[in-house]
């Protein structure tokens, strides 16, 4: 029996236990919207106020729950509407599978009504992309798709659907059972050799130091993590994807690393004698400085990327292979026993003193640190927190305690009005989890309009809004040399944010005294329903204030 090709996708995601898309319908997607109505009892559509929302909601779900994100879009506008929440996906190794669906495919390339080459586009900032041209092709090239994103490294993929194809039947539909894609074969094991090598390294280094990644929680290799660096009693520093690993507390937690880290952590990285990287890049913004780095110690670099080995510092001992598999392989070989008890005390010395200092105060504002303290402290234990970029971004992960929940970021493109819609997303996949946004006022007004997604979906989000009547980042690099001071930075036509939150029904708490600010966080974390929380903060803040 035939099978409508649009029946086939949907056929598909079920194949890829797919519960939940978000999207935007338009004209050329019209007919899987058709399909995904006789389908809406087994697949929750979200629709959101914008296609890049809908990606950052895809990203988020993928995030939170370590599934497949997926989201649909039309041709046009509504594919290239897509490209920055692609790209931030990409930078952060989410798996997301993008269906566009373009104008018919002989009206391809003669610039059409809403035609656009989005394969070509994304190709820079996409792990692969496919142009159905035959619906015979869609059981494969679905299984491909959900492949690719998901296993070594993983990453978003686009599959774009002409309307022509998507009117074609298939001759029969079958799922295929595997996948075998030429060329493509990421390594999982790391090299035995190599894994001895590292185990010596640890053993004789006396101020050995791990520095955790995103690529830790992308391979569900948390405990690992954990076991090596109690067992071998080794500190750990992480980069901003990696920065919910550990909770605060931890003894061997020594904070994030880089341009905008945590002193403590900084510290720990330019006096430890072996850097064992797991799961990060080493990008500009965390590691300033890599060929000082490389001068003074030996790197160990554990990645499933074979390209960012190497990449933006070179390693004694690199290790390419899945994370979880590798950091298993090193401890089955037995925990090194580190002789590193005076490294431990004097980097406590310095958290203890980071973690006991005490924040700024201005009368009729308050301090995004104290705030951000005092909020952790009241969270639940797995709570999902979505942070924006800028200054709020800064704020938090250098002071909101961590527990065990997770930390939503974008933190290798660093997309302003990412954190919202991530939580949508993050939100819908786990009702059941806390989830709390933080946001500066320029970068919620990138993305308020997906409070109507907040609204429709009845999810109790808290938002924690950051004004300061800037974009304070920017002020603030503007403020120092070689640059004449901040322009082109103040938010002069920001709405009333509280009548905005009324507007979708969402009640909202001001607070711009900070005697005020318990009674103020207490009422606004129990109230039921979503709820914004508009703190005021002087614009002259800064990040190392």
């Amino acid at each position: 029996m035939k099978v409508r090709a649009t029946q086939a996708i949907m056929e598909c995601l079920l194949e890829q236990e797919v519960d939940t898309v978000f999207g935007y319908p338009g004209g050329t997607i019209l007919n899987l919207y058709d399909e995904l109505y006789h389908y809406q009892d087994k697949i929750h559509h979200v629709l959101t106020a914008h296609e890049q929302g809908a990606a950052h909601a895809a990203d988020g779900y993928a995030r939170s729950t370590g599934k497949v994100g997926v989201c649909f879009a039309t041709s046009g506008p509504g594919a290239t509407n897509l490209t920055t929440g692609i790209a931030t996906a990409y930078m952060d190794s989410s798996p997301v599978v993008f269906i566009t669906c373009n104008v018919s495919e002989g009206l391809l390339g003669k610039d059409s009504f809403q035609e656009v080459d989005i394969t070509g586009a994304v190709a820079p900032f996409s792990k692969h992309s496919y142009l159905v041209k035959d619906a015979n092709d869609i059981p494969r090239v679905v299984k491909e798709a959900f492949h690719i994103a998901s296993t070594g490294r993983p990453g978003p993929v686009l599959i774009d659907i002409p309307i022509d194809v998507q009117e074609q039947s298939l001759k029969r539909f079958a799922y295929p059972a595997e996948v075998n894609i030429r060329g493509y074969k990421p390594s999982v094991r790391g090299n035995d050799l190599q894994i001895k090598r590292v185990v010596d390294a640890i053993a004789q280094s006396k101020q050995p130091l791990i520095c955790a990644g995103g690529g830790v929680w992308l391979a569900d290799a948390r405990e690992e993590l954990l076991e090596l660096a109690e067992g071998s009693e080794i500190p750990v520093v992480k980069t901003m994807m990696g920065l919910s690993l550990l909770p605060t507390d931890h003894p061997l937690n020594m904070g994030m690393i880089g341009a905008h880290g945590n002193h403590c952590a900084n510290q720990a990285l330019a006096k430890a004698d072996l850097l064992i990287m797991v799961g990060t890049r080493a990008a500009d913004r965390a590691v300033v400085d890599p060929r000082e780095i490389q001068r003074r110690m030996a790197t160990i670099h554990i990645d499933v990327d074979p390209a960012e080995i190497g990449k933006n510092m070179q390693a004694a001992i690199p290790l390419v292979g899945n994370v979880k598999v590798i950091l298993r392989q090193i401890l089955d070989r037995g925990a090194p026993v580190t002789n590193s008890a005076a490294w431990l005390e004097q980097l406590t010395d310095f958290r203890r003193a980071e973690l006991n200092r005490r924040f700024p105060h201005r009368e009729g504002y308050v301090f995004p640190g104290t705030v951000l303290r005092k909020l952790g402290a009241r969270l639940d234990d797995d709570a999902v927190v979505c942070v924006d970029v800028g200054q709020n971004q800064i704020f938090t992960c250098k002071y909101l305690p961590q527990k065990n929940g997770r930390l939503l970021t974008s933190g290798g493109l660093g997309t302003m009005g990412y954190a919202l819609p991530a939580a949508v997303g993050a939100k819908v996949a786990r009702p059941d989890r806390q989830t709390i946004v933080v946001c500066g006022d320029g970068s919620f007004q990138m993305a308020m309009n997906e409070l109507a997604a907040v609204r429709a979906g009845g999810l109790n989000l808290k938002i924690v809004l950051f004004r300061n009547h800037t974009l304070g980042l920017v002020h603030q690099i503007q403020c120092s040399a070689p640059y004449h001071g901040p322009f082109g930075v103040a938010l002069d036509g920001s709405p009333d944010f509280e009548t905005i939150a009324q507007a979708y029904g969402i009640p909202s708490l001001t607070v711009r005294d900070e005697d005020r600010l318990d009674g103020v966080l207490d009422q606004f974390l129990a109230a039921p329903g979503c709820g914004l929380l508009i703190c005021e903060v002087h614009p002259d803040v800064g990040t190392n204030d």
